[in-house]
């Protein structure tokens, strides 16, 4: 049970961290129907940005912009997603996911550093430091705004790092470059962005605090979480928490079988002293509350070698990793433990409590028992 618990919720805090990663809690963008990784841009400075701030329940604010592009070399090409970001930025996931290189550091110029995938780097042979050059589409506009044309430019990029997630629909199109250089292609000034990115200090509140926040950001705006963004992964972390409860509940009821089972074998053995305490005026309950208290004492030691083998398993394969993953499939390298002392003590209380539950009824045999028979039979 330990171990079913440590692993499911293991590997969806993993995944959820993966995505969360990149893509923050809640992104806020332009309320339209355009549903292309270009949105029309906003204004970063936005009369709800105080207030959003001061909530204790955000951890932090911070600008992006994105923009559709081709990478091409001279073997290969690759459609990527190119994000901007600004020196708001919060690094502390990349800064782990880093295979190669390290952040660039965004002053007061532009920079042409920009960091790739470890999917990219391979499949375009790109290496650390490499020139690269991304082709955008972008349109030409007049001083009034009139739209004049619709051309291709080319971009020139260096890697400045290499960062490896096992997530492939990051890996495979998240570039990250500073966000200037797609406000100057889209003719934007310096302060209109595609939107901001909100992490949260509690997942469990992520509901809540996206209405709270679409409320506050008015009607042009729209703020939409991580599991609004992506419905079909975050169902499928969900389904994961009936796997569990469904292995919970026949472990349970193997453990409380076997319990019934050792219960009866323990009645039969002493129902010569069943008769005899019968005889010298103990009551039915007196003689079922010794049987269940030795059904404790069982339990107990039960529980007590099952704690101890499945948290040294669980600590072994969190701090050693033996148990290897297939990243291409899972997502992640080795099987993820995430032991919580709350669900370990939930687990044994509510395994004890069904287990007693469950032998107080076969209990009952104990009252079938006569003296006279079971001296007779002894």
């Amino acid at each position: 049970m330990i171990l079913a618990v440590a692993v499911v919720t293991g590997f969806q805090n993993e995944i959820k961290a993966k995505l969360i990663g990149f893509n923050s809690h809640i992104q806020i963008t332009n309320y339209d129907n355009n549903t292309s990784a270009e949105p029309k841009p906003i204004s970063k400075f936005q009369p709800f940005i105080d207030e959003v701030k001061s909530n204790p329940d955000i951890n932090h604010l911070s600008v992006f912009a994105t923009k559709n592009g081709i990478v091409k070399t001279k073997t290969d090409n690759e459609g990527i997603l190119l994000k901007g970001i600004s020196s708001d930025y919060d690094w502390e996931f990349l800064d782990k996911s880093f295979v190669e290189g390290k952040r660039f550091t965004i002053g007061d110029t532009i920079t042409k550093s920009i960091i790739i995938s470890k999917y990219l780097s391979d499949k375009l042979s790109l290496k650390l430091n490499d020139k690269m050059i991304i082709y955008f589409i972008v349109d030409r506009f007049d001083s009034v705004g009139t739209k004049l044309r619709t051309e291709t430019t080319g971009k020139d990029f260096y890697i400045s790092g290499i960062y490896e997630t096992g997530l492939e629909e990051v890996d495979k199109t998240l570039v990250l470059s500073d966000i200037r250089r797609i406000q100057l292609m889209n003719g934007w000034n310096s302060d209109q962005v595609a939107g901001f990115e909100i992490s949260i200090k509690d997942y469990k509140k992520i509901d809540a605090i996206g209405y709270d926040v679409d409320a506050l950001v008015g009607q042009n705006l729209a703020a939409m979480t991580i599991k609004q963004n992506n419905p079909a992964i975050f169902s499928w972390l969900d389904m994961m928490d009936i796997n569990v409860l469904v292995v919970l509940v026949l472990m349970v009821i193997v453990a409380g079988i076997n319990m019934i089972s050792a219960l009866l074998i323990l009645i039969l053995e002493r129902t010569n002293m069943i008769g005899i305490l019968k005889a010298m005026g103990a009551t039915n309950m007196s003689v079922q509350k010794i049987f269940l208290y030795n059904s404790v004492y069982l339990i107990g030691k039960g529980m007590i070698w099952g704690n101890i083998f499945g948290i040294a398993i669980a600590l072994i394969q969190q701090y050693f990793g033996i148990f290897k993953l297939d990243e291409k499939v899972y997502y992640i390298s080795q099987i993820p433990i995430h032991l919580n002392l709350s669900d370990i003590l939930l687990l044994n209380a509510g395994t004890l409590v069904c287990c007693l539950l469950m032998l107080i009824i076969p209990s009952f045999i104990v009252s079938k028992i006569t003296p006279v028979k079971a001296i007779r039979f002894s």
